[in-house]
C-alpha cells in the first residue's frame, strides 16, 4: 500500500511538472493567465540616450595663443578697448569642444526628407505655444505688420522654429563658443573664412556688451553664439535688433515684443517687400521633359517670370500673380516623390535668416498652422 501511495504521489508530481511546463491542468484544460508559469524576463537593454553635452568646456589660456593676442591688439586699437581688460576677460574664457563637434557637418546618411523634417518642426508643442505667444503679443504683432509689412504668422513661425518662443535659447557662454570657433574651427574647406566670421562675431559681442553695460561672460546662446528668442548672431543683434517695447534697451532673451520687432526689421533689411502680399509659395507640378531642371539650382533668389516657368514645363494649381518673379523650390522626400513649389521674393528673404529651403518652408507651414489653430483663415 505504501509503495502504491508513493508511486501515485510521484506520478502526480511528475504530471504537475509536465502540466506546468505545458500550461495545462491534469485534465488537459489550459490554465488561466494568473496560473500560467512565469517566464524569466530577459534584462531590458539599456536605451542609449543622447550624448551629454559639456556646456562648460575647459581652461586653455587663450591669452597665450599668438592669434588671440593679435586679435585682441586689433580690437583694442580699432574699438578703443582697454588691452589689460581684454587680457583679464580672455583669462576667464574656456575652450568648448562641444561647439567644435556640433559645428561639423553631419556625416553622409539618409537622403533629405522634407516630410520627416516638417513633422519634427510643425508639431503640437510649437503650435500650442505659438497660439499662446500670438495671443499674448497680438498688439506687438499687429504693430510690426503695420510698420514693416511682415505678416504676424511669419514672425510667429520664425520664433517658433528658432527657439519655441524662448524655451530653447541655448546654454553655452557666447564668448566661450565664439572664441573656440574663432581660433580652433575644425578642419573644413572654408576653415579660414569661418574663423574670420566668428572673430567678427566675437568682436561684435564685446561691442554689444560694452554698449549695453553688461558682462560679456553673462551672455548665453547656442553653440554657434546665436542669442535670444530669434537666435541673432551678435553682429545681427548690433545691426537689426529693435527696442520695440520702448523699455530703453534691447532684450531679445526676455522680451517677446523686442524679438518681434527685431525679426521684422531683419527681414525688411534682407529683401522683404510689403507690396508683394499674398502667399509666399504655390504648389507646382513639373513636366517629364525636365527642361525646368536647371531652374532648381539658381541660388536663393526669385528670378523667373511665370511665362518662363510655364515654357519650361512648370505649372501651378492656381494662377500666380503675373507681375512677380519666382524661384523653383524642390523639397526632397527621401524615397518618395520630390515636392515642387514656386516661391516669391519674400520666401527668399526668409532664407537669408537661414540658408535652407527646408527652414523657410517650415517657417511658412508653422505660421500657417498657428494661424489656423487660432481660428484664422
Amino acid at each position: 500500500m505504501k509503495t502504491l501511495i508513493s508511486a501515485l504521489l510521484l506520478g502526480a508530481a511528475t504530471l504537475g511538472q509536465a502540466s506546468a511546463a505545458a500550461a495545462i491542468d491534469p485534465y488537459g484544460y489550459k490554465l488561466p493567465p494568473s496560473m500560467q508559469p512565469k517566464k524569466k524576463a530577459a534584462p531590458a537593454a539599456k536605451k542609449k540616450g543622447p550624448p551629454t553635452i559639456d556646456y562648460t568646456g575647459e581652461f586653455v589660456n587663450f591669452g597665450d595663443w599668438k592669434e588671440v593676442r593679435a586679435f585682441l591688439d586689433d580690437v583694442a586699437t580699432r574699438d578703443g578697448f582697454d588691452r589689460a581688460e581684454l587680457n583679464t576677460l580672455m583669462g576667464q574664457v574656456r575652450y568648448v569642444d562641444a561647439a567644435v563637434q556640433l559645428v561639423k557637418p553631419a556625416p553622409p546618411g539618409k537622403p533629405k526628407n522634407w516630410q520627416a523634417y516638417s513633422k519634427l518642426i510643425v508639431d503640437p508643442v510649437r503650435i500650442d505655444n505659438g497660439v499662446k505667444f500670438w495671443n499674448d503679443n497680438r498688439e506687438a504683432l499687429e504693430r510690426a505688420e503695420a510698420l514693416y509689412g511682415v505678416p504676424a504668422e511669419i514672425l510667429v513661425g520664425i520664433l517658433g522654429v528658432e527657439t519655441v518662443y524662448g524655451r530653447n535659447t541655448g546654454r553655452f557662454r557666447v564668448v566661450d563658443a565664439l572664441t573656440t570657433l574663432a581660433f580652433s574651427y575644425p578642419e573644413a574647406p572654408q576653415r579660414a573664412e569661418r574663423m574670420a566670421f566668428f572673430r567678427g562675431e566675437l568682436e561684435a559681442t564685446l561691442l554689444f556688451a560694452r554698449q549695453n553695460g553688461i558682462d560679456p561672460l553673462s551672455l548665453r546662446g547656442s553653440f554657434a553664439g546665436a542669442i535670444g528668442m530669434p537666435q541673432f548672431m551678435p553682429s545681427s543683434l548690433m545691426k537689426y535688433a529693435v527696442d520695440f517695447d520702448g523699455s530703453g534697451k534691447v532684450d531679445l532673451l526676455n522680451s517677446g515684443v523686442d524679438a518681434i520687432g527685431s525679426v521684422a526689421a531683419f527681414l525688411v533689411a534682407h529683401g522683404w517687400q510689403r507690396e508683394l502680399g499674398g502667399p509666399l509659395v504655390y504648389s507646382a507640378a513639373v513636366s517629364p521633359n525636365r527642361a525646368w531642371e536647371s531652374m532648381t539650382n539658381q541660388g536663393l533668389s526669385a528670378k523667373y517670370r511665370p511665362q518662363e516657368l510655364t515654357a519650361a514645363g512648370v505649372s501651378t494649381t492656381v494662377p500666380v500673380p503675373e507681375q512677380q518673379t519666382y524661384g523653383l523650390v524642390d523639397l526632397q522626400n527621401g524615397a518618395e516623390p520630390t515636392e515642387y513649389w514656386l516661391a516669391n521674393n519674400n520666401f527668399f528673404a526668409i532664407t537669408q535668416y537661414n540658408r535652407s529651403y527646408f527652414y523657410a518652408m517650415s517657417v511658412v507651414e508653422l505660421g500657417r498652422a498657428v494661424r489656423l489653430a487660432r481660428g484664422g483663415m
